[in-house]
């Protein structure tokens, strides 16, 4: 995928979200352990930073029992959406 691509300058313009990270991240998320509490708590962190919309202590601990309790299927979508509930 070609980073230069202008509907991802109009996006990064957009959100101030630099799509590279989003790769980056999305990437990371194809192999990760959604059992594993720390690594949902360092998915999670990423996507606030990246999104640069901070998550306290608990929305973090809300959304990884989410994750992990109820087994929720973990996707930008369903983090992003969950930071932007607040």
């Amino acid at each position: 995928m070609n980073m230069d691509n202008g509907f991802f300058k109009n996006i990064e313009k957009k959100t101030g979200v630099n799509m590279k990270d989003i790769f980056d991240l999305a990437n990371s998320l194809q192999n990760a352990n959604f059992k594993d509490e720390k690594t949902v708590r360092n998915v999670i962190r990423r996507v606030s930073q990246i999104a640069n919309k901070p998550v306290n202590q608990e929305m973090e601990d809300q959304i990884v029992k989410s994750i992990i309790n109820d087994g929720k299927q973990l996707d930008l979508n369903t983090i992003s959406n969950m930071i932007n509930k607040k």
